[in-house]
């Protein structure tokens, strides 16, 4: 609201001090993650107290995790506050226009809603098992779909690519009056590139840093144009439903999965902003994606937004997110991927979410296996999600491949572990964009 509040004044000629720095892109997402962080902290002290006068507290089994019991009765659905904090750094701060920032803010709603339907039925239902799987999987297939076929559809989305003469000749000043880029040439010569709907995507080691979903289409001609859509919709399906249900399943330790999040948000804030930058991005040889430097604004809020819940998640936590900020978390991450084209970047950057999800898959399929083949399930890890067997204390029965821990670690020492895997990873991928 700023932000347009300011372009409306500049439109009436009026000369308010301080309004040119609307036009940066770095002035705005730092005060969109300064308003999200206080907005988070402020406000989340009184939702916080709000939950507890309702009795909005955690079902808590004695599953023989250590410092579990303990966590009884803490105020959940906390996702709440990270929800508000992003809506408020992002409609004060970002292009509301920006057909990027609004995909984004329907991703948040729609999953906060997904979420918060499912934490309403443990809660205020007593139904533990919350919203069916079903329906969970339902409602985050249909928003890729939604993301997917807005891509695919959409005349706003598009990247610049080189078409002819791969030679580029820039000269460049940096100037304050480009609200996109930051930078504006002002003499120069572009050979050969055009600005085109594309199915390319980032990938690494290869010369380009490029890699084209045409590739994986059995067909050519008119077939192969719908059939490699068709494809790169059904990936951006998949990308979004995998990182919301790796966020939900990471979320179990206090402050594990909101600063795990927190660092993968820096990363792909950066890399958004790089490739919305057109000097940028021809440095470094990644895509140009006109107009997605507004996703570093929105990754800013986001960043804050986890930051601010963090001072009340942090062990011992004050508050729980529950599945409406884990849920929108993940499809935040999910989106923003798909939008700045690096999705297949998602396995390394998010590695401690795919970690989670694969030891889940794993146990469930192994244990099925050797009960068939033995007549007795087998574990790989003491119990799943990973973080879980680091604390895990009960005796388990049968055989485990995977020792646990002895004595178990404290879950604040698994947590700032895990942020420091989660950090490696961050520069592991930033590291990526200067390897072919």
């Amino acid at each position: 609201m700023i932000y347009h509040l300011f372009q409306f004044f500049e439109k009436l000629g009026w000369d308010i001090p301080g309004m040119g720095l609307m036009h940066y892109l770095s002035f705005r997402a730092m005060m969109a993650t300064v308003a999200a962080v206080l907005f988070s902290m402020i406000a989340g002290k009184r939702i916080i107290r709000a939950l507890q006068r309702h009795q909005i507290g955690e079902t808590v089994r004695d599953l023989g995790l250590q410092g579990q019991i303990e966590k009884k009765g803490t105020p959940t659905m906390g996702g709440v506050i990270i929800i508000l904090a992003i809506l408020t750094g992002v409609l004060l701060f970002c292009d509301l226009t920006n057909i990027y920032v609004i995909l984004l803010l329907f991703s948040t709603v729609w999953c906060g809603a997904l979420g918060f339907a499912d934490d309403y039925i443990k809660v205020f239902k007593k139904r533990k098992e919350g919203l069916s799987e079903k329906a969970k999987l339902f409602g985050q297939i249909l928003l890729g779909f939604i993301v997917g076929l807005t891509v695919w559809m959409s005349p706003n989305i598009v990247v610049r690519e080189k078409t002819a003469d791969p030679a580029i000749e820039v000269t460049c000043e940096r100037s304050e009056r480009n609200v996109n880029t930051e930078t504006q040439v002002t003499s120069g010569r572009y050979q050969g590139e055009d600005v085109v709907k594309s199915t390319k995507t980032t990938i690494p080691f290869v010369k380009r840093h490029e890699f084209d979903y045409r590739l994986l289409s059995p067909f050519k001609g008119a077939w192969g144009w719908y059939a490699k859509w068709a494809i790169y919709v059904i990936m951006i399906v998949l990308v979004i439903t995998a990182c919301s249900n790796g966020t939900n399943l990471t979320d179990g330790l206090d402050g594990l999965a909101a600063g795990t999040s927190a660092i993968v948000g820096v990363v792909i804030g950066i890399l958004a902003w790089l490739g919305g930058n057109l000097i940028d991005s021809n440095y470094l040889n990644i895509m140009y994606i006109p107009g997605s430097g507004e996703i570093a604004i929105f990754m800013s809020a986001f960043v804050g937004a986890l930051i601010g819940f963090l001072w009340y998640n942090s062990y011992p936590a004050q508050v729980f997110m529950g599945d409406t900020g884990s849920l929108t978390i993940g499809g935040i991450i999910g989106v923003s991927a798909v939008l700045i084209r690096k999705e297949l970047l998602l396995p390394l950057l998010c590695g401690i979410f795919f970690v989670e999800s694969l030891s889940v898959i794993l146990q469930r399929s192994y244990f099925k296996f050797t009960k068939r083949k033995y007549g007795e399930g087998h574990r790989i890890w003491s119990m799943t999600p990973l973080h879980h067997h680091y604390q895990d204390k009960s005796q388990v029965s049968g055989p485990v491949l995977f020792a646990k821990p002895s004595p178990p670690h404290h879950e604040a020492k698994i947590t700032a572990r895990f942020w420091i895997v989660g950090v490696i990873l961050a520069v592991s991928t930033l590291a990526l964009l200067k390897i072919r």
